[in-house]
């Protein structure tokens, strides 16, 4: 089996059949029994043919007069992307994807590719050239600017770098820096309410508080109990609870994290598919059930306490926009990190440091 076979196997489920990118890759690298070279040369293709799909389409469908088969849509794809995006060599892109192709459909990818590799690309929009749904693209222009928006946007097409922590935990910079955001010292007790896998509880725990991880999936929990086993982080109690309704008297923590269930939009190079799933009215649903996690979860912190909310996307409606209750007010020094003030609070795009896209707010209680 090769490598462009086992992609389009991927491809066709993704694009076809609605699977999510990286469980559906992980099942079929599993399946194979290709070398390491290979196994990266799928997920490039993979991730980055499901990241550019509009584009992808962009370049084909100048040389296409009726929609093909899903299936030869899927090899089109791939070979667009190759040949546009990944640099592949023109007469391995097409030669090899051709063979992908069903034997009468042959002949056209053939001809269709070798147009795409001849033809200089003269695209109709930035949201095509990006290869992002037009309301997302619209929407980033008007809250970050046009700038700024083109920039995020393009770093979230880029494969995302990996960052280990001092104790071997692989997580996000930014991730790291929302964990570095809640002021908890030895001693401390917090509440992490959405804590699935555990990398910021683990963070926090590891400067000498105690953290109650909690989630409200027990597979979720799982993956907590997981890496706090791995990590020997003993300081960590993980528990299924939900943050809507959270099962703790009034004013039991120093601190609380809500990183609240999101859009994901400023981690879009993460999830390589999440751009085609998420639509505005998601955003709307999300923004409903945060400011529900807030309100259940702000009087369980102490007089004197902070509540830290963070969300990986960008997006005023999830973030700034939500109404903090009476008692608490906003905490004004930066938190580690590359943030700009945003509002009450921080936000982190994409290109400031090579991250996923993140705002933080942080409060203290007064009352």
């Amino acid at each position: 089996m090769t490598a462009r076979l086992v992609a389009f196997r991927c491809l066709q489920r993704i694009d076809h059949q609605g699977a999510y990118a990286n469980l559906v890759l992980a099942s079929e690298l599993d399946r194979s029994k290709l070398s390491d070279r290979d196994r990266h040369f799928v997920t490039e293709l993979v991730y980055g043919t499901t990241r550019m799909r509009r584009a992808c389409d962009a370049l084909v469908d100048r040389f296409v007069s009726k929609s093909p088969s899903p299936e030869v849509r899927t090899v089109l794809r791939l070979g667009a992307y190759q040949l546009h995006f990944a640099q592949v060599p023109a007469h391995a892109a097409v030669g090899e994807t051709v063979e992908l192709a069903p034997k009468a459909a042959r002949g056209f990818v053939n001809a269709v590719l070798r147009r795409v590799a001849d033809t200089p690309m003269q695209w109709p929009s930035d949201a095509v050239r990006l290869s992002y749904p037009d309301w997302l693209v619209d929407r980033l222009i008007a809250e970050l600017g046009h700038d700024d928006a083109m920039a995020s946007l393009a770093m979230m097409n880029e494969a995302p770098s990996v960052t280990e922590r001092d104790d071997g935990y692989t997580q996000d910079l930014g991730s790291q820096w929302v964990a570095a955001a809640v002021p908890a010292m030895a001693g401390d007790t917090v509440l992490d309410v959405c804590a699935a896998p555990g990398g910021k509880s683990t963070a926090i725990a590891a400067r000498g508080a105690f953290v109650v991880a909690a989630d409200l999936q027990p597979q979720r929990v799982g993956l907590i109990a997981a890496n706090v086993s791995r990590l020997a982080a003993t300081d960590v109690a993980p528990i299924v609870a939900d943050a809507t309704r959270p099962p703790f008297a009034v004013q039991t923590f120093d601190h609380v994290l809500i990183d609240a269930p999101c859009s994901g939009l400023g981690s879009l190079r993460r999830r390589a598919d999440a751009r085609w799933r998420i639509t505005a009215t998601d955003v709307d649903d999300l923004a409903v059930l945060q400011q529900q996690m807030i309100n259940a979860c702000a009087p369980l912190v102490k007089v004197g306490g902070s509540m830290v909310y963070s969300v990986c996307t960008l997006l005023a409606a999830e973030s700034v926009d939500h109404t903090i209750p009476e008692g608490f007010e906003p905490m004004i020094d930066s938190p580690v990190g590359q943030w700009r003030t945003y509002g009450d609070g921080w936000r982190l795009l994409p290109h400031d440091a090579g991250t996923d896209g993140m705002i933080v707010l942080r409060y203290r209680r007064t009352r």
